[in-house]
């Protein structure tokens, strides 16, 4: 939280996330061109927001994409706002959907959380069905190799499949990328989306970005948002201490 309020307390770093908050998922070039300052002061001053995790990254190409991570400043609203002004600021949830758009016409959603683990858990963690069906309340059925079919499956035997998809990539421990569509859905081309798994090491833990893309629309967008909270939080804490949250059931991310 110390980070945080550092990174917030400089005024050129808050005029970023304005920039970010109006238009997500910007270059550093686009960045540079509504802030009066050289090229590598923007650099260090976004070096400060990422390290707060205000700010999160996905390369696309040779392009280093720069998003709005809300998820501190929500952490802030919860315990210093809310319970003196709750009634009055509802309308950050809607700040927080807007600022999850991407630059492509369909909405865009980015996650990033830090978990005590190594990358290879992590990835199994991802991809086991009997870890999945731990934490997540559904398996995750595939051999995870490029072009493969894959399947999130119910846990009740009923063998049923609530997303289904096609592994787009996959490189252990560090990427996965996999399409997303409801099962009935299947060979509509409008109606897949795209998930998209950044494994990194972080000094002695792990950075773990969730980057869903080419949602249907602005509701598909809020049951993500929703949704990938509070799945990827139940992985940490399966992780981080062999228990998931004493909670449920959990959301499925759709898209």
């Amino acid at each position: 939280m110390d980070q945080v309020f550092k990174a917030l307390a400089d005024e050129t770093r808050r005029q970023l996330l304005d920039r970010l908050h109006e238009h997500n998922g910007q270059t550093l070039g686009d960045l540079c061109e509504r802030i009066d300052m050289r090229r590598q002061s923007v650099t260090q001053h976004l070096a400060v927001l990422e390290a707060a995790n205000l700010v999160s990254t996905v390369r696309r190409g040779r392009e280093k994409l720069h998003y709005l991570n809300p998820v501190p400043l929500h952490e802030i609203q919860e315990r210093w706002i809310d319970k003196f002004e709750r009634p009055r600021l509802r309308a950050l949830s809607a700040i927080k959907r807007r600022a999850e758009e991407a630059m492509t016409d369909k909405p865009t959603f980015v996650y990033v959380t830090y978990i005590r683990s190594t990358p290879e858990k992590v990835w199994d963690a991802l991809t086991d069905a009997e870890l999945t069906a731990t934490y997540w309340g559904h398996s995750n059925v595939s051999d995870w190799q490029p072009g493969s079919r894959w399947e999130h499956r119910r846990t009740d035997g009923s063998g049923i499949a609530d997303v289904v998809g096609t592994v787009v990539e996959s490189d252990r421990p560090t990427r996965l990328v996999a399409t997303w569509v409801a099962p009935e859905e299947e060979g509509q081309e409008d109606k897949y989306s795209r998930v998209t798994y950044d494994i990194q090491p972080h000094a002695d833990i792990v950075r773990l970005t969730v980057t869903h893309e080419d949602l249907t629309d602005e509701g598909a967008l809020n049951d993500v948002s929703s949704g990938w909270p509070a799945v990827l939080s139940n992985l940490k804490s399966l992780l981080e201490t062999g228990s998931p949250l004493p909670q449920g059931p959990w959301l499925v991310p759709n898209g």
